[in-house]
């Protein structure tokens, strides 16, 4: 099997299968957002603990990228300290750029959406989530343009 139908297989998977799509009771930090273009929405929920994302979910809908990623990015960032997911979402945020070739070893199942970079207009379905969490992270008061708060 090419590596290309591996990555669209773990899309596919975390789409019809996602981790972690729930509310998270207890959650200090949470945001929503949405992108106008496609109709995505993603509401991320945060609870932090002794400068550790101690737990990260997620609500929304969208098209299957954006949700894939969603539920990849609750996975990758459980547990990580608050510093490394912030250098993660940079990172990712760089291989989306097509800035960036992703260390494998650490982006783990992050790297199927790494062939989103050749359709720039998915791009932004890709990010949201990504966006939504240092969004939260950073105090943001949950909404941002083309939001409602939650």
């Amino acid at each position: 099997m090419a590596l290309d139908e591996i990555y669209k297989e773990t899309i596919l998977d975390h789409y019809k299968n996602p981790r972690n799509k729930r509310e998270l009771p207890g959650a200090e930090l949470s945001c929503s957002r949405n992108n106008p273009l496609c109709g995505d929405e993603i509401t991320v929920f945060v609870h932090e603990e002794d400068g550790k994302v101690a737990g990260v979910t997620f609500l929304g809908q969208g098209c299957s990228i954006s949700q894939s990623s969603a539920s990849m990015m609750t996975e990758a960032v459980t547990g990580k300290s608050v510093q490394d997911t912030e250098r993660l979402i940079g990172e990712f945020r760089g291989m989306m750029a097509g800035d960036a070739e992703p260390d494998e070893d650490e982006f783990g199942e992050l790297v199927a959406l790494k062939g989103v970079v050749k359709y720039p207009i998915r791009v932004k379905c890709a990010v949201l989530a990504w966006d939504v969490l240092q969004e939260a992270l950073s105090g943001g008061d949950g909404k941002a343009a083309g939001t409602a708060a939650h």
